[in-house]
């Protein structure tokens, strides 16, 4: 969805606002949209407004395009002067003490990264926190910085060179008192198509593709909801394993459905859960039941044949 309306707050401690830098050129991969190139069938702007989705307020500086989640549209006049002048058009529309400062191009930058950030900024006096790469180099685009000292730095660039045009993020960078975070996965970013492989192949690996698959599902649907997977599949695997291999898709799909008419949230799909996986028990307890009660009656129906045949045979215990 697109709109200028402002995001809602989350549940930090603090309320922060976040300003994504989407309007670059994307040379390196040849004039691409690359806000839109697509990682795990999400376009990777999309990616990381996913995971700053508690923030008070999300500016995109970028021309207006259509995006997952509600955001407010900036632009630096005239387009195309640079991040430092790109930031200073976002700044315009935050309010909040804290400002978190993306690219759009971060596809593993998760949630947890983000507080990571925002708690290593607000544990001591820093005015930044920002990641660091698998090399050691500063990523100032994935980065939580205190927004006055954003603004103090951004006037005083002004007065010294009388404007911002051209400039790169580190000369802006210098002055603040900075806590670096290493985090090689978060700071990933796409410069490049091999990049862009790169981080496909990744998200299709074992330990990655559910968490993933997940992820996007939800952003596809437009639910917001954390629910236990773990818990759902084991209901899909006590559907299959006890009653049929296709009762397991079919299973899920009415606890997802009876939680939603419960208008419930978590504890609703977990409570529906519950008692799919508790009927599915019983379903397999019964067949095992009968199973037994089958093996049972076959059993003693082959005693009696083979009596019977002895005692035809004449070679039973009373023979002679």
């Amino acid at each position: 969805m697109t709109s200028n309306e402002p995001a809602a707050v989350g549940e930090h401690e603090a309320a922060y606002d976040a300003v994504v830098l989407a309007g670059g050129g994307a040379r390196r991969l040849g004039g691409a949209d690359k806000p839109g190139v697509r990682v795990g069938g999400r376009a990777l702007l999309d990616r990381v407004l996913g995971a700053c989705a508690d923030a008070r307020t999300t500016v995109v500086v970028a021309d207006p395009r259509r995006t997952a989640r509600s955001v407010r549209w900036a632009r630096e006049d005239p387009p195309g002067r640079g991040p430092v002048a790109a930031l200073e058009a976002g700044l315009r529309h935050t309010t909040a003490d804290d400002v978190l400062v993306l690219s759009a191009d971060l596809p593993f930058l998760a949630a947890g990264t983000v507080r990571r950030l925002l708690t290593t900024l607000r544990a001591d006096a820093a005015e930044g926190a920002l990641l660091t790469d698998a090399d050691g180099r500063d990523q100032p685009l994935v980065a939580a910085y205190r927004t006055a000292a954003l603004r103090r730095e951004l006037a005083a660039l002004t007065a010294d060179r009388g404007g911002l045009d051209g400039l790169p993020l580190r000369r802006l960078t210098a002055g603040l008192d900075l806590t670096r975070v290493p985090d090689p996965v978060g700071s990933f970013d796409c410069d490049t198509w091999d990049d862009i492989a790169t981080a496909r192949a990744r998200i299709r690996e074992h330990g990655h593709v559910l968490d993933e698959w997940i992820s996007a599902v939800k952003d596809e649907l437009g639910i917001d909801l954390d629910v236990d997977t773990g818990l759902l599949l084991d209901v899909a695997r006590d559907a299959a394993h006890g009653v049929a291999r296709p009762a397991a898709p079919l299973t899920t799909f009415l606890v997802g459905y009876a939680a939603a008419q419960a208008q419930g949230g978590p504890e609703a799909v977990a409570e529906a859960a519950r008692k799919a996986a508790a009927l599915a028990l019983r379903w397999a307890e019964e067949a095992e039941q009968e199973k037994a009660e089958q093996e049972k009656a076959q059993q003693e129906k082959a005693g009696q044949d083979k009596a019977g045949q002895e005692k035809a045979d004449g070679s039973g215990p009373d023979a002679g």
